[in-house]
């Protein structure tokens, strides 16, 4: 990863009906990191991976608009997310894999070999994985709209639970591990 010089980012909490979301925003209201409180080690040493040791995390209150925008879309509001400029930092191969995440619309998923081919790397199926996984933006790059080619709910950084609500609270049809529908 390349460290990135950047200005001090703030950590804020977010209540939401899967958990408390972590939710880390630089000066400019950009999204940097988006997960799950149970999951804050991981997402710390994550930040300081992809930014540098000395990058400068505070306790402090987010963008308001980025707060309204994830309300917004745990209350219903599915598109309300798609307004929320993010800012991440992996490799270029990464970058273009989170990327193509946020063109998978609401209510659709895409099988890793589908991904891989939207970045036009379909021999990348495992590499796609792989960056899916390290996705440091939950929820607004929308990596929980990933699943494997069979249908099934393959795993997810959040817990498959949380995969599970997602899909459901998109209108995606979810039945003994499998995708069966999406409207």
């Amino acid at each position: 990863m390349i460290a990135r010089p950047l200005e001090n980012l703030l950590i804020d909490r977010l209540q939401t009906p899967i958990g408390e979301a972590l939710i880390v925003c630089d000066d400019e209201g950009r999204l940097h990191a988006l997960d799950w409180k149970d999951y804050e080690s991981r997402m710390l040493r994550l930040m300081r991976l992809h930014y540098g040791p000395s990058v400068n995390l505070e306790t402090g209150r987010g963008p308001a608009s980025v707060i309204r925008a994830l309300a917004a879309y745990f209350a219903g509001d599915l598109k309300a997310i798609d307004e929320i400029e993010c800012r991440f930092s992996g490799t270029p191969f990464q970058e273009s894999v989170w990327a193509a995440l946020r063109t998978i619309p609401v209510g659709k998923t895409m099988s890793y070999s589908g991904l891989a081919a939207r970045i036009g790397k379909p021999a990348a199926v495992r590499a796609v994985g792989s960056a899916n996984g390290a996705n440091p933006i939950s929820v607004v790059i929308p990596c929980h709209r990933v699943i494997g080619a069979d249908g099934a709910l393959t795993g997810y950084g959040g817990g498959i639970e949380r995969k599970l609500w997602l899909l459901r609270h998109e209108g995606i049809e979810v039945g003994r591990g499998l995708v069966v529908g999406s409207r």
